[in-house]
């Protein structure tokens, strides 16, 4: 027998996840949730460390992209909820296993417990000396990082978003395509280095990217390092946060999931 599911059966298996992600219980789902968070935002956190002190752009997406997808990995092996994963929801409710306010219900829930978990990392590292290496030279990429993603307009962050939980998508199911753990990993691993280096945009990881980023620059330390390199903080605010990049994002990240749910859902029906 093969040591995997074919993709109809991936399909059907999500289908019966769905409806039990869907229906699961608001506490379990928010604890769950910050869990997922956290561990995306581990990623975030590892890659800005591994990658701030290298100029090659080309070379630090690539160590980018091998360290991040290890955080989705350990949410598919824990059961976990991830906000963009849960996209997929939308394969139960086409097979009417759930209906479309119970995935609604889900989301709400996984996205909050998500931000959560992610921002709750980012005052972490900020407040406690994790952004510290390099005399600083860690918080001053941090704060990088995320005038940069505030600085992307509307449109660039929806599609941006599209591409990215396409991806991620993607990697979830092929994750539970394998019967067994390295499996499930490699199956999630190379989606997700994918949207990495490429640079597309994941909601929650941005959830630590640049609340890091606005956590340093309450630091006077960190703040004179910024304006000694000539970084332009002033896009770098929670409204532009919000307005310029969570919302566009997440819109993308939706709009990817749904349309790749959909798209898996109609190939592979039986």
């Amino acid at each position: 027998m093969l040591n995997m599911f074919t993709p109809a059966e991936i399909v059907q298996n999500y289908s019966l996840a769905g409806k039990a992600k869907a229906e699961s219980p608001a506490g379990r789902l928010l604890l769950s949730a910050v869990m997922a968070g956290f561990f995306v935002a581990c990623g975030a956190a590892v890659t800005n460390t591994a990658a701030h002190s290298i100029t090659n752009v080309s070379a630090a997406r690539i160590i980018c992209g091998l360290l991040f997808p290890f955080g989705l990995g350990m949410i598919i092996l824990l059961g976990a909820e991830l906000f963009t994963g849960n996209c997929l929801i939308t394969i139960s409710v086409l097979n009417r296993e759930t209906s479309v306010w119970k995935m609604l219900r889900n989301w709400f829930f996984v996205y909050l417990g998500n931000g959560i978990g992610a921002v709750a990392l980012a005052a972490g590292c900020v407040f406690f000396g994790q952004l510290d290496y390099s005399d600083g030279g860690l918080a001053l990429y941090t704060i990088r990082v995320a005038v940069s993603k505030c600085a992307i307009s509307f449109p660039q962050g929806i599609v941006m978003g599209i591409f990215c939980n396409i991806l991620v998508c993607a990697g979830v199911l092929c994750a539970l395509s394998a019967k067994d753990t390295i499996g499930r990993i490699a199956g999630a691993y190379i989606p997700v280095a994918f949207f990495v280096i490429c640079g597309f945009e994941h909601s929650i990881a941005n959830m630590y990217y640049i609340p890091a980023g606005l956590f340093a620059m309450r630091s006077h330390e960190y703040a004179h390092l910024a304006a000694a390199a000539g970084v332009n903080t002033e896009v770098l605010t929670w409204a532009n946060f919000f307005v310029r990049n969570l919302i566009p994002v997440t819109l993308g990240n939706i709009f990817g999931g749904v349309i790749f749910a959909f798209a898996m859902w109609k190939a592979k029906r039986q």
